[in-house]
């Protein structure tokens, strides 16, 4: 061995843990458990105001301001494990975690919790998941995925998220309870990049790929799998402008009867079957993706209810952000569910089968029902439910 080559391998020892410090994850003794530390070499910013610094003797991702700030994490695409890390509370909102992000679809799935001010151990809107689809957070249409937590102020807190191929545990402080079981993963993608978000101060952020705990990865159960009553299948066109301010029924003149503007309802066009998926839930931001800022659409659906005889039948339904009922080209119901209003629906402008309930009038025979569903805000959906479905064929 020749002096050249003695020094070069001389060299090579002392840089390899040094780029193993600043530019791989590291593995702490064990090859299932990867460690991220906040710095430049495994987080890339998404906002101006990110600062990577020390803080009680750890090495931390905040806010250089009172804004909130996004960092990814580099080369690294997460399907299934166990993620883990500590959050210090700091400024109001809405701070989280992003996974299975897709940045050329936009989708991606997220859990966050909600701070803003008094801290409630027993408030089930402490957290959420919700599918991210095209951009757009569905957490106005996945209320089902709140939970309550007890978290703390001016200290750590430790998350667990706990993800399978299609459940998620997650785990806040207390790691022997899950405090949120998210039985079906309702994003559209089961790999993609992680990102963090807020206005609060994270650290000691690690990843086991594939260690999941216990967790199945089959779905979980649908509490609405055994009741009949759900309505699932429709006829659905694709959604048109519908400029803000504008309603689609419009007066028949010297009558009081009401009928469908024809410009904002066209029978002729074509009509595809559409499935409710898991919670009954008919997710049109699935099926037409983001409602552009500033922007507001319609969607129209229908079904055939087929009766024996003349009836009259309660049907609860939940929506959206504007709901428009006619049975047998009757004008029978309309509603509007807008967040933060006077006039929201509980719970608290969400869509759920809570949110309205009226009677239907059926003749004998074939009865169609024809909603309109309008969208300008975040997510949009359909639930509809027979409060007794004897009798009926649909």
């Amino acid at each position: 061995m020749n002096l050249m080559t003695q020094k070069l391998l001389a060299f090579l020892l002392v840089i390899s843990p040094i780029q193993d410090i600043l530019g791989q994850p590291q593995a702490n003794g064990n090859s299932k458990y990867l460690s991220f530390p906040f710095t430049e070499n495994h987080w890339t910013p998404r906002s101006t105001n990110v600062s990577f610094t020390d803080y009680k003797s750890r090495k931390v991702v905040k806010s250089s301001n009172e804004d909130a700030f996004e960092i990814i994490l580099n080369d690294f695409d997460f399907s299934t494990g166990t993620i883990e890390f500590d959050v210090e509370l700091k400024g109001r909102g809405f701070p989280g975690i992003v996974f299975h992000l897709d940045e050329t679809t936009g989708h991606s799935e997220t859990y966050y919790l909600r701070y803003f001010g008094k801290l409630d151990p027993r408030s089930r809107t402490t957290m959420q998941y919700a599918a991210v689809m095209d951009g757009v957070n569905l957490w106005d249409i996945t209320d089902d995925y709140q939970a309550a937590a007890r978290l703390i102020e001016n200290e750590w807190n430790h998350i667990k998220l706990v993800i399978a191929s299609h459940q998620m545990k997650v785990f806040v402080n207390d790691m022997n309870r899950a405090a949120l079981h998210v039985p079906v993963l309702e994003g559209l993608k089961k790999t993609g990049k992680i990102s963090l978000n807020g206005n609060v101060i994270y650290s000691n952020f690690s990843i086991s790929p594939d260690k999941i705990d216990g967790v199945s990865s089959d779905a979980g159960f649908d509490p609405t799998y055994n009741d009949p009553n759900y309505m699932r299948t429709w006829q659905i066109q694709k959604p048109i402008d519908f400029p803000t301010g504008i309603d689609p029924m419009q007066q028949v003149d010297n009558s009081p009867v009401a009928t469908i503007n024809p410009t904002y309802f066209d029978g002729s066009k074509p009509w595809y079957r559409v499935k409710a998926k898991h919670r009954a839930m008919v997710n049109l931001t699935e099926e037409f993706g983001k409602t552009r800022e500033g922007q507001r659409r319609l969607a129209w659906l229908k079904t055939t209810i087929t009766t024996e005889k003349e009836m009259e039948k309660l049907l609860r339904m939940g929506f959206s952000d504007e709901v428009w009922v006619f049975i047998n080209g009757q004008p029978l119901h309309q509603n509007k569910n807008y967040y933060g209003s006077p006039g929201m629906k509980e719970p608290r402008g969400r869509c759920t089968i809570a949110n309205t309930a009226f009677n239907v009038p059926l003749r004998q025979g074939e009865n169609e029902l024809l909603i309109g569903v309008s969208n300008y805000f975040f997510g949009w959906g359909l639930i509809a439910r027979w409060e007794d479905a004897s009798g009926l064929q649909y």
